[in-house]
């Protein structure tokens, strides 16, 4: 038998530089898949941002000096500041003793009188207390009667033995006159001292009545509890000492007082006046405001926050209205003097923003315009924040669409498309 040449052994080797076919057919519906995902990726792409622009939220920009309702004696908002609803005659009701609370006769929600009992103290001591007061009085006005008696007593015979002295001085003599002139004035003095304890005994009585009354817990006004502070059980004392100690029982609020309690920027306080119209809307109810007006301009700033509490009257009364709600104010611009004129031009036209439409460009103020589908910047010159708006006192001339959202880094000339 003859062994393979060496050209038949050749045949055998594997070429490793060609990749087998199916692999190259894999290889080329894969680069296919790829492409056709990246167009259809780019073009939806394209088509979400409206071929390239971007989708922004924009204001126009509205005079102050417009009309935005308010009545008939209310314009345009001047000024508009956050705070929170609250009640004028509100009061942390407590004990005046320190004791357990044996009844309570209240819960959130309850409308109390003026006097009306809110709870009880175990008073136990303090009813012992009042009976050993009336007591000792009924004894001091016993001591009373008997001093009195012996009082009339001594002062008869010393009149008696005056009388006798004087008609014959042998009868009666001098000694014995004295005697018995000295124990009518003693007698007089225990009359005096008893009428003294009776006095000192019912000034006891009333303390120890005081101290029985102090254990009722009575309502101060008439109004609605909000919370209830304490339970059954609890001690309760007129300063909390720590531990398991309560200090008030329940707090309440005379509903009908409520205002509402705003911080207003010092820049703009020169604006609200005592007696002018307001709007409030509530945090919860947005789509709902309600006519107020202004009671008080606080005369005192918060320096570090750089405002003036201002409190506003709430006009309209409403169960939906609850202390410490948020609320906004708009301060109105009165349209009708106390004199009947016209008020006075309120000067160069102004316009309010949201304070976000408001950025620094190289340290100048600046808000971006959307005109024909693209940015453009305008310089202004604004005042503070004062309820997340921003007063634009020069650079705009009114019908602005401006830019509040949808783009971190404006440009000029960006394409843009308002979004509603």
């Amino acid at each position: 038998m003859t062994s393979p040449s060496p050209a038949d052994l050749s045949k055998l080797r594997i070429n490793r530089d060609v990749p087998p076919p199916g692999v190259t057919r894999a290889l080329r519906r894969n680069l296919v898949l790829a492409a056709g995902a990246l167009l259809l990726l780019g073009g939806a792409y394209f088509a979400l941002r409206g071929g390239g622009a971007v989708p922004v939220q924009v204001v126009t920009a509205e005079s102050l000096s417009g009309s935005e309702g308010g009545g008939t004696a209310a314009g345009a908002t001047t000024v508009t500041a956050n705070g929170y609803v609250v009640a004028r005659t509100r009061a942390s009701v407590s004990a005046k003793l320190a004791g357990r609370i044996a009844d309570l006769r209240v819960s959130e929600g309850s409308e109390l009188r003026e006097g009306e009992i809110i709870a009880r103290l175990e008073n136990d001591d303090y009813k012992a207390q009042a009976a050993q007061a009336d007591a000792a009085l009924a004894t001091a006005k016993a001591d009373l009667l008997e001093a009195r008696a012996a009082s009339e007593v001594a002062a008869r015979e010393a009149s008696r033995l005056s009388s006798i002295r004087t008609e014959n001085q042998d009868l009666v003599a001098e000694q014995e006159l004295d005697n018995v002139v000295g124990r009518a004035a003693q007698a007089e003095a225990r009359m005096a001292s008893a009428q003294a304890r009776i006095e000192a005994a019912e000034a006891g009585r009333r303390f120890a009545k005081a101290n029985l009354e102090n254990t009722i817990i009575r309502a101060p006004f008439t109004g609605t509890v909000l919370r209830k502070e304490a339970e059954i059980g609890e001690v309760v004392a007129p300063s909390v000492g720590g531990g398991l100690t309560r200090g008030a029982v329940v707090t309440m609020a005379d509903l009908k007082t409520l205002e509402v309690e705003v911080d207003v920027n010092e820049a703009y306080i020169a604006r609200v006046q005592k007696g002018g119209p307001a709007r409030i809307t509530l945090d919860a109810y947005p789509d709902t405001s309600f006519r107020g007006q202004v009671r008080q301009v606080v005369p005192t700033a918060d320096r570090q926050r750089a405002t003036v509490q201002v409190k506003v009257d709430i006009l309209e009364r409403d169960p939906r209205i609850l202390p410490e709600m948020g609320s906004r104010v708009d301060f109105l611009e009165d349209t009708v003097r106390a004199d009947g004129a016209a008020p006075a031009p309120a000067g160069p036209q102004r316009f309010r923003l949201p304070a976000a439409a408001v950025r620094e460009v190289n340290g100048v103020p600046t808000v971006w315009l959307v005109r024909n589908g693209r940015l453009e910047p305008r310089k202004v010159e604004s005042g503070p924040v004062s309820a997340g708006f921003r007063e634009i006192r020069s650079g705009l001339v009114g019908g602005e669409r401006v830019v509040v959202g949808g783009v971190e880094q404006p440009e000029a000339g960006m394409r843009v498309t308002v979004q509603e």
